[in-house]
């Protein structure tokens, strides 16, 4: 049932009458701190904030920090790579994952370079969000250990994704690596990366 507050703003603010897509565009500029205040004023407004689109543009704006015609799509992408690494029971080879999310850029009219560029953006946006957790370390020992794979750019990963993988490893999940996976994992970034960094070393 509507309340006698929800009506006025409704009828007597003309703010009140804008549709969703614009109200999207003005809340993902107010805090984060602020949404909950601003959901109790209107349930048209509460359900804006739960709706798929001004969660994919807040990630971009926010999140990616984009601010242009690819905001939405980007905003998509992250969610749609961060469901997969995180939820599936069997994520896809990475390879894979980073070669559809080049095509839909490309497909989009982005050139090659760009392609690459936004899609690296959203694997470190991603990386830097997993939780951590035991999941997420075996993910990371996968996706480290994926990097062998040749591919021709754009559908190469950056250095800048690997080596992010690898730091997460030797940093945030050090105390989970056994000897084992730490050797293997080292011998892994010393053939990619020179130098090493010094708080990467000893186990």
């Amino acid at each position: 049932m509507t309340n006698a507050n929800e009506t006025a703003t409704s009828y007597d603010n003309p703010f009140g009458k804008l549709p969703d897509h614009l109200l999207v565009e003005i809340f993902i500029r107010i805090p984060v701190n602020d949404w909950a205040k601003v959901s109790c004023v209107k349930k048209q407004w509460a359900n804006v904030f739960q709706g798929e689109r001004f969660t994919a543009l807040y990630i971009s704006r926010h999140i990616l920090a984009l601010d242009d015609g690819m905001d939405e799509i980007v905003g998509h992408t992250y969610l749609f790579l961060k469901e997969q690494l995180e939820v599936s029971t069997m994520p896809p080879p990475s390879t894979i994952l980073h070669g559809t999310i080049i095509d839909q850029f490309i497909a989009c009219g982005k050139s090659r370079e760009r392609a690459h560029e936004l899609a690296s953006s959203i694997w470190l946006a991603v990386i830097d969000n997993l939780e951590e957790d035991e999941r997420t370390f075996h993910l990371l020992k996968r996706l480290a250990r994926e990097g062998n794979v040749f591919l021709p750019f754009p559908y190469s990963r950056s250095n800048k994704v690997l080596w992010r993988i690898f730091e997460k490893l030797f940093t945030d999940f050090r105390d989970c690596l056994n000897y084992v996976d730490y050797c293997d994992l080292m011998a892994s970034a010393k053939s990619r990366f020179q130098p090493i960094p010094s708080f990467w070393l000893g186990y």
